[in-house]
């Protein structure tokens, strides 16, 4: 289990920035609860969040990441379970049952299925990379995401079983598959988009409708934060309006401030220069990543490596798109940097799989 481990090999640049990410994002939740004593206990949960996501880390990154390998239909079936359990028994917030209760602990099985899908990926595609790369491989790599994702779809959670399609397609294109598959995927989820906007559900429905026809003069739903969200961009200006001191953020104009919108609150009170640091640090996180990916021993430890990467970029790049109002709102959290327990575990579980790889590195 703990074969090849060496702390000597850990990339302690990749465990810093994550660590100052998460620290700057407990700062901010902070100041994103402005007084609300309904979220108030946010930062708290968020900094026991952060200390167990680190030992989940620690011990990730201590065992050997083979060892997944004869576990697979072990994590599978749990992951199967959870996700049953969540659908069967979980309570809706916002149109959706994404959590379930026990005591005070919320827990998000879709979070962790995305970090349990990496590895399975991972794991079938090392194991049938002397295969031919043709519609058997690809729709035998589809039943270790589908069979998992169609659970998340019936919640609804449309948004994160986009970002399971995202990551299955990309470990594929990794692992060899053809440009013209490739096209084929881009064609076919365009028409897929087309034919079936009219079932989704209509909570769904009307955040494309708000993106493509916005009501200035909405005073409620996903139009009004995002138009929110834009006002605490524009008026940060280059260097923002001080820690705690955002009109938008601190007088709860602006919604899920701590969650969804914690890159607006931050433009905000820190202007241009805090949110390309937030940038330039998730970019960095995804740097060192690739970094491992490209020293890895193998290719399932490469693509762990490129996996957790591509989940890190993907929600990145969509929170950020939805708090710039380009595209439409998806409920995706802003990776280390937003509120949320589940979500920040199990990317910190990811970080510690990709410090496995590192460690294992044939070259340190």
């Amino acid at each position: 289990m703990f074969r090849g481990f060496s702390w000597k090999n850990l990339d302690y640049w990749l465990l810093g920035a994550v660590l100052v990410a998460i620290i700057f994002g407990v700062m901010m939740i902070n100041s994103a609860v402005a007084g609300n004593e309904e979220i108030a206990p946010s930062v708290n949960r968020q900094i026991t969040y952060g200390f167990v996501g680190l030992g989940a880390l620690l011990l990730a990154a201590a065992i050997d990441y083979h060892y997944w390998d004869a576990l697979h239909w072990l994590t599978y079936g749990i992951t199967m379970v959870l996700l049953i359990f969540l659908f069967m028994s979980a309570r809706a917030v916002f149109g959706a049952a994404r959590w379930f209760q026990i005591g005070q602990i919320f827990i998000q099985p879709t979070e962790l299925t995305k970090i349990v899908v990496i590895l399975l990926l991972a794991r079938y595609f090392e194991h049938t990379q002397d295969r031919p790369h043709g519609l058997r491989w690809i729709a035998e790599s589809s039943f270790w995401v589908i069979s998992l994702a169609i659970w998340i779809l019936l919640q609804p959670n449309l948004s994160n079983v986009i970002v399971l399609m995202v990551i299955w397609i990309s470990l594929l294109w990794l692992s060899g598959l053809d440009w013209k598959y490739l096209v084929a995927f881009a064609i076919g989820g365009v028409i897929l988009a087309i034919v079936a906007f009219p079932f989704l559900q209509p909570y769904q429905q009307q955040r494309v409708i708000n993106f493509l026809f916005p009501d200035p003069n909405a005073r409620h739903g996903a139009t009004y934060n995002v138009l929110q969200a834009l006002i605490a961009i524009g008026s940060g200006g280059l260097a923002g309006k001080g820690y705690a001191q955002g009109t938008q953020t601190q007088l709860r104009f602006l919604k899920v401030r701590h969650t969804d919108f914690i890159f607006s609150a931050t433009a905000e009170e820190f202007g241009l220069i805090g949110s390309l640091f937030i940038i330039m640090l998730l970019g960095f996180i995804i740097y060192r990543c690739l970094r491992v990916a490209r020293r890895a021993p193998d290719l399932m430890g490469m693509l762990i490596a490129w996996g957790i990467a591509i989940l890190i970029f993907f929600q990145g790049a969509v929170n950020i798109g939805v708090n710039l109002n380009i595209i439409p709102v998806a409920g995706l959290p802003l990776p280390f940097i937003s509120y949320g327990g589940s979500g920040l575990v199990s990317l910190m579980l990811g970080i510690g799989l990709v410090e496995s790889v590192a460690i294992r590195s044939a070259r340190g």
